[in-house]
């Protein structure tokens, strides 16, 4: 006998045997032999309980170790928690070269990224450094990616020092505006580990890929524009963000504010950052020209600017970069007073946007060389280094796009290369932080800019724009409200277009019309399949959607809709009268209680013209619940089938006769 294949895609075999392996099924029974069954009733705690652990505990690692020894059973509680016991065990020489020279190379980029950054939080310089010392150790222990670089990035240190502005002047009020920083980085913290131990990550995925792409290039193309302050030498610049404040304020300082000396040392060096990338970016081999060229381009600027005293001259520098390692912050974190709620919000803004950045990142690398992280874990990891962090002097971390990408490109095996780098950044605050001074700020612009460059993908939005418009218009609303309102505006504009799309797609499923492809008993969408022909008296609609309370009705009026129109066809052509409806259920993976209340309205308006309702191919859920509410009993259990193949044999079997 030949395997024969449902709609659903599974092979009568295969429903056969799996059938029979399980406790016997209640079933509704047709004349050819196939059955459409049920499956075993749970009771409702069962029900419950199976519904949390999918939703919460569906990649929950200690599930097969059940059996084990309580000790081997805490040890490998303890590896959940610290993947470095599980690693560290085959770690080697070998990976240890990898890591020193990843290490490295990713130090070199940090250190003048770092010292950037900070300014862009309106921070001083040394926090960005210890940013990138004491998050990076703890995320060694905790995270499971090898790849990711950790420390401040671009984005969320712009989004912080925008929002926390606004609270407080970082230059009239220097220690309140830092302790508001490790408040909000405390809070990071705690919403992003909160995230992970309630396994709470599928929150973050309601920010869209398209909308990510929008508002990373919206950012980037802002905090560019913010880096002319230091690359033209403005000394009175504004405090907004969006577009039009920044060119009134650029253009508004044309005669009396640019410094040429420093527009000569930004454009210069810019043009030699750009130049590196692009070596970098044409030959992989040359990755670490890339990687280097911000170091060296502060260790040549410096040295110009202390040779020439360019500072004398209207070039602004960096000046003193406090010496030393992290010192303790928990006492100057808010968890009182007005500034505790404060805290929590910008913390918590912050904290999800670089959770989503550092998943995204851990994921590519981890598909590139093909092993997997567990999102759960990551942000437990990523949240108590940021709580760890905001107790040690460091604002919000998380991976960076930029160093992740040299750090594999530099052959980095585990998370030991964040060590190094984490090593590399505590010399420099103990010994070479001095030789920072004449640092002129127009380098580290110039730095800011090509790193943030890469960050506008606008090949990622051309080709959203070719897969889906309503996605592009999520990227486009969330670049334009970055661009020309704020961070946050941008990122609020995101998430309203996300959601507004899945509710769009909840409330308005597809529908489709399905024929008969020619001499198979396949039935496909007639607007797909030119070549589907519509079976004479019989209606086959397919629902691609589940149906609840959001969708009901209008799956009910899409159906009639549907009905109308062939009815109408039907007189202007003189064809057989419908005397079925079939709706393919196969795709409806649930119904709920307003799901089925449409149905039964559905078979009360088919009979009034009648016409008979067929159901084929319903999910498991689905005829429990129809036979639960006894839709079933009032349909009759000889109207629902396995396939529409098997409904258009018993009701128009000249049809199949002819296949």
């Amino acid at each position: 006998m030949p395997r024969a294949v449902s709609d659903g895609g599974e092979g009568f075999e295969d429903i056969a045997s799996r059938t029979s392996s399980h406790r016997r099924m209640d079933s509704i029974q047709h004349g050819h032999g196939y059955k459409v069954g049920f499956p075993p009733k749970k009771g409702l705690f069962a029900e419950f309980s199976d519904a949390v652990k999918e939703t919460f505990f569906a990649d929950d690692p200690l599930r097969e170790y059940k059996d084990l020894p309580k000790s081997k059973k805490i040890w490998l509680g303890l590896q959940q928690v610290f993947p470095v016991l599980d690693w560290s065990r085959d770690y080697s020489l070998g990976k240890f070269k990898g890591d020193l020279i990843a290490g490295l190379t990713i130090a070199s980029l940090c250190i003048p990224q770092d010292i950037g950054y900070s300014k862009l939080a309106n921070l001083p310089p040394h926090v960005g450094l210890y940013s990138s010392f004491v998050p990076p150790l703890i995320y060694a222990a905790m995270g499971s990616s090898r790849d990711i670089a950790i420390g401040p990035v671009a984005v969320v240190s712009l989004l912080l020092g925008t929002l926390l502005q606004n609270e407080i002047d970082p230059n009239t009020h220097p220690l309140e505006y830092s302790r508001l920083a490790f408040t909000a980085t405390f809070f990071a913290g705690v919403t992003q580990a909160a995230l992970g131990f309630f396994r709470l990550g599928f929150l973050i995925e309601f920010l869209s890929h398209a909308a990510i792409v929008g508002f990373m290039a919206g950012a980037a193309i802002t905090i560019a524009l913010q880096q002319l302050k230091g690359f033209l030498g403005i000394a009175h610049f504004t405090k907004k963000s969006d577009i039009i404040s920044v060119m009134e304020s650029v253009w508004g300082n044309v005669h009396h504010g640019w410094n040429w000396q420093t527009i000569l040392i930004g454009a210069s060096f810019l043009a030699f950052l750009l130049v590196a990338k692009y070596i970098g970016k044409k030959n992989k081999r040359f990755f670490w020209v890339s990687a280097i060229a911000p170091l060296i381009s502060v260790i040549i600027s410096t040295f110009f600017v202390y040779i020439t005293r360019a500072d004398k001259h209207g070039v602004s520098i960096v000046k003193d970069i406090k010496k030393g390692i992290n010192p303790p912050s928990a006492s100057l974190i808010y968890f009182t007073g007005p500034y505790l709620a404060t805290g929590f919000r910008i913390g918590a803004v912050a904290g999800m946007i670089g959770l989503t950045e550092a998943i995204a990142i851990g994921r590519t690398f981890a598909a590139l060389k093909d092993y997997q992280i567990d999102g759960n874990k990551e942000m437990v990891a990523l949240g108590t280094m940021n709580i760890v962090g905001s107790m040690t002097s460091c604002y919000v971390a998380t991976g960076s796009f930029s160093r992740s990408a040299v750090n594999y490109m530099a052959g980095c095996k585990t998370a030991v290369s964040n060590v190094v780098m984490a090593i590399v950044v505590m010399l420099t605050l103990l010994l070479i932080t001095p030789l920072f001074k004449y640092t002129p700020n127009a380098i580290l612009s110039s730095i800011i800019i090509s790193a943030v460059l890469g960050l506008i993908d606008y090949e990622s939005a051309y080709l959203v724009w070719k897969v889906d418009k309503l996605d592009f218009l999520a990227c486009l609303g969330a670049f334009l409200g970055v661009i020309f309102s704020s961070v946050e505006y941008g990122l609020l504009i995101a998430v309203a277009i996300s959601l507004a799309k899945i509710l769009l797609q909840v409330t308005r499923p597809r529908t489709a019309l399905l024929g008969n492809l020619p001499r198979t008993t396949l039935y496909r969408n007639v607007e797909q399949y030119p070549d589907a022909t519509k079976v004479p008296g019989v209606l086959i609609v397919r629902v691609d959607s589940a149906i609840y309370f959001t969708n009901s009705n209008y799956v009910k009026e899409r159906i009639l809709r549907w009905l109308r129109d062939e009815e109408e066809q039907q007189k202007d052509q003189k064809l057989a009268k419908i005397e079925f409806l079939i709706v393919e259920l196969s795709p409806v993976i649930d119904i709920d209680t307003s799901g089925i209340h449409a149905l039964e309205e559905l078979l009360k308006a088919l009979e009034k013209r009648k016409i008979q309702l067929v159901l084929a191919n319903p999910g498991p859920d689905v005829i429990q619940k129809l036979r639960a509410a006894k839709f079933t009993e009032l349909i009759g259990e000889d109207k629902i089938f396995l396939t529409v193949s098997d409904a258009v044999k018993k009701f128009a079997p000249k049809v199949v006769d002819n296949v």
